[in-house]
Formats: structure tokens, C-alpha cells, sequence
């Protein structure tokens, strides 16, 4: 196996773990206070976290070496995951998920900072990608990349619903732990031969925010690219807030999980298909279109109670999401010198994040106490009810065809853009990293 396999593989097990104990945590949470508003405030928490630390965690992948952060990153969760552990064993509170007591949500956050640790890996990954593989296949690459996320996704929603029903968050940590230590002595092996480089290792080792943002500035259409996809995580968040609200409310918890393996499949399809085929000539084309079918989809898959319409949206938004991934993977590797990906990618990824925790935090509560309300014995329950059907999950429900429907318009305003076109002639010339770093070492 060449380097980039091995990361790749590597990869797979920090994410297993990591996904796994993420919705464990939600449905943990769910389970047992029946509140969306807590559910909807632990997505908002982790997406603030994830955002704040992201541009930071982006500057120490550029100044620090790709694989040595990765170590480090697993290094810290499993510390973190060993303090979550020995605060759910030792506090009652939190063995109880008493809402009202601070030592629970001081174990939630110690335990999403376990889990946020990992997006240093995530960051990484592709700063890697640039470095092993020919610039002519970093989309399919990229789409292998998309395809151990989706296995990630296939396991740790089935091993999650099983965990918590069997051993709630205790076996989930334990879990944690045993495959964090299985990372981190894999990784101890796996070498990687990275170019030294001027900016990296001689210059002061900041985070260079400005100059970061000088970068994308200078790139034409690309801060449009990430303000589109700051909005698509506007509604994404939506999903973050009420997918798992809105699944239980139909079945068990462990239908839910598996019900999301089967679902992953998707993941792994998809990255399966990019694999072999690319993402076509012009990524950024490839991305607002499967942003439009997504959204579609969005509308229309919770149009009723249905845990067959249910699973078929899901899983076309699942087989889509990859392709989305890697199509703006692919445009910032080639746009974007590769001494400044690190900063770049995070700092990307930070702004189009920061939106998600907004619509987290409001429509939580937003959804409990107006559209519940509405489609139980409201207005809209009056309106609509005999064919939509009432009750609590159709106020849930929709919400994610009002979010859809924004999603829809604002992708058809990207393709009418002339930021749309600027971006993807930017592309086209390769302005940023061809000058850069060509790959090293066969993937």
C-alpha cells in the first residue's frame, strides 16, 4: 500500500470512531429528555466549537507536519474521550441527563471537543491529497476520500444505535477509547515524505488571518463559492437540528441506526462512482448541480410520514453529498497554493460553517414552540392536516420542505452568477497551485 492508502485507511478508523460517538451522543441526549430544544442546542454548540477552532486548527496543519497532526489529533481525543468517561461514571447528573445540571453539559463539551479534535484529520487529508496524487486524479482521489467518509457513516450509525440501547454512553466511550488507541499505533508506521518548505518552516508559525484572507480575495469568484455554500450550511443546519428529532419520532433507536447503515451505503457508492469517473471538466458546475438535486429532494422526502420516503430522500442526499464534497475539494486544490491550503481549507470551511449553529440554535426552538404547535391543532394541522397529516413530526416535517425550497432558489442564483463563471475560469487556468508543489509520491 502507498502512503496515501494507509492515511486513507487510517482515516477510516479515527472517523468510526469519531462519528460514532457523535450521534451516540445525540440520540443518547434525545432518548432520554425527549427534547428537541436539547438536541438542537448540542448541533448548535458543536458547529460554534467547530467553526472558532477551525482557522486555528487550519494554520498548525500548515505549519506542523500533515501526519504528525494527525497523530496529535488522536492523541488529544483520546484523553478527552478518557475524561468524558471517568465524568459519566463519577456524576449521577449526567448518568441521569438532568438537563438543569452543568456537570452534564460539561460532559457534553468535553466530549464534542473529543470528536472536533478529529477535524484536524479532516483538514489534513486533503492538504495530503495535493501532496501524493497527480493533479489529473485528485478528483478521483478526492472521491476515495468521500467514499471512507460513507463507510464511516454506514458503520458508526448501525454500531451507535446498538451502543446506546446496550451500553449507553459508557460502552460508546469505551468504545472510543479501544479504536482511538488502534489509530494512533497505526499511524506510528505510516510514513510520509513532506517537502520543506520556505513559508511553512521558517516563517513566524501564526495564523496569518489576514493574509489568509488575502489569498481568497485574490482568487476571482471564490469567496462566492464560499459564501453559496455558507448558505447551503444556513439550511443545512436544519437537517443537523431535527434529522434525528424527526427519525425517532417514527421508530426505535436501533431501526434509526440501522436504518442509517443502509442508507451510508450511499456514501461508498458515490465516492465509488467519482472513483472511477471524475467529477467532468468544470467541479464547480458539478457542485451547484447536485445542489440543486439535493434540495429537490429536500422538499419532498418528509411530504409524509413514511420511513420508505423517508430512507429514499436520505439516501439520495447521501449519494450526493460527496459528489459536493469533492467538487469543491478539487476547485480550492488546484486554485489555492498548497503552502496556504491548510489556512485556506479551514478558513472555508469556518465562514461556511458558522452559518449552521445560527439556524441550530433558532429553529430548534422555533419548531417546538411554533411549527409543532401549528401542524398538531394550529393553523396549518387546519389547513393542510387531512393530507399532510398532524401532529408533533409533521411540524418537523415541514420545516425541511420550507428549508428545501430556499435551497432551490438560491442554487438556481448561483448558475445565473457572474461569480459562477468567474470561479470556474479560475479553475480552468489553475491559477493558484500549479506553481505550487506537483505530487511526490504515487497514490
Amino acid at each position: 500500500m502507498q502512503p496515501f492508502h494507509h492515511l486513507l485507511a487510517n482515516n477510516l478508523i479515527a472517523n468510526i470512531t469519531n462519528f460514532t460517538v457523535w450521534f451516540a451522543l445525540t440520540f443518547w441526549t434525545f432518548l432520554e429528555t425527549q427534547s428537541v430544544f436539547a438536541t438542537g442546542m448540542i448541533a448548535g454548540i458543536y458547529l460554534v466549537l467547530t467553526a472558532m477552532l477551525g482557522i486555528w486548527f487550519g494554520s498548525l496543519v500548515d505549519h506542523h507536519g500533515k501526519r504528525n497532526m494527525m497523530l496529535v489529533s488522536s492523541i488529544a481525543s483520546l484523553a478527552l474521550y478518557a475524561a468524558a468517561l471517568a465524568g459519566y461514571v463519577l456524576d449521577p447528573d449526567v448518568r441521569g441527563a438532568d438537563t438543569g445540571s452543568v456537570t452534564l453539559w460539561l460532559f457534553i463539551l468535553v466530549t464534542m471537543f473529543a470528536v472536533i479534535v478529529g477535524n484536524i484529520r479532516m483538514i489534513a487529508l486533503p492538504t495530503l491529497v495535493t501532496l501524493l496524487v497527480p493533479e489529473d486524479r485528485r478528483d478521483k482521489a478526492n472521491g476515495l476520500v468521500g467514499m471512507v467518509s460513507g463507510i464511516g457513516f454506514l458503520t458508526t450509525s448501525a454500531i451507535s444505535g446498538f451502543l446506546v440501547a446496550w451500553g449507553g454512553m459508557a460502552g460508546t466511550l469505551a468504545f472510543a477509547i479501544g479504536f482511538t488507541l488502534v489509530a494512533i499505533f497505526h499511524l506510528l508506521f505510516v510514513r510520509v515524505d513532506e517537502p520543506r518548505d520556505t513559508e511553512t518552516h521558517d516563517a513566524p508559525r501564526r495564523i496569518d488571518l489576514a493574509g489568509t484572507l488575502g489569498v481568497v480575495l485574490g482568487i476571482p469568484g471564490l469567496i462566492a463559492l464560499i459564501l453559496f455554500t455558507t448558505f447551503n450550511n444556513l439550511l443545512g443546519g436544519v437537517f443537523m437540528a431535527l434529522m434525528d428529532a424527526y427519525g425517532l419520532s417514527l421508530m426505535k433507536v436501533e431501526e434509526w441506526g440501522l436504518l442509517w447503515a443502509v442508507i451510508s451505503c450511499a456514501f461508498i457508492l458515490s465516492g465509488m462512482v467519482i472513483a472511477r469517473t471524475g467529477l467532468g471538466a468544470n467541479p464547480v458546475r458539478t457542485l451547484l448541480f447536485v445542489n440543486l438535486a439535493a434540495w429537490i429532494v429536500a422538499v419532498f422526502f418528509t411530504i409524509q410520514s413514511s420511513i420508505l420516503l423517508l430512507a429514499v430522500g436520505c439516501f439520495i442526499w447521501m449519494f450526493l453529498g460527496p459528489y459536493a464534497e469533492a467538487a469543491e475539494q478539487t476547485t480550492l486544490q488546484k486554485v489555492v497554493p498548497y503552502e496556504r491550503q491548510g489556512r485556506v481549507f479551514r478558513f472555508a470551511q469556518s465562514v461556511e460553517q458558522s452559518a449552521s449553529p445560527l439556524t441550530a440554535f433558532l429553529i430548534a426552538p422555533l419548531t417546538q414552540l411554533v411549527f409543532v404547535p401549528l401542524m398538531t391543532d394550529g393553523a396549518g394541522a387546519a389547513a393542510i392536516g387531512d393530507w399532510y397529516g398532524r401532529g408533533p413530526e409533521r411540524g418537523i416535517a415541514i420545516v425541511f420542505s420550507i428549508a428545501g425550497a430556499l435551497g432551490v432558489l438560491a442554487t438556481i442564483g448561483a448558475f445565473r452568477s457572474k461569480s459562477y463563471r468567474r470561479i470556474s475560469t479560475a479553475y480552468a487556468v489553475g491559477a493558484g497551485n500549479e506553481a505550487g508543489h506537483p505530487a511526490e509520491q504515487p497514490a
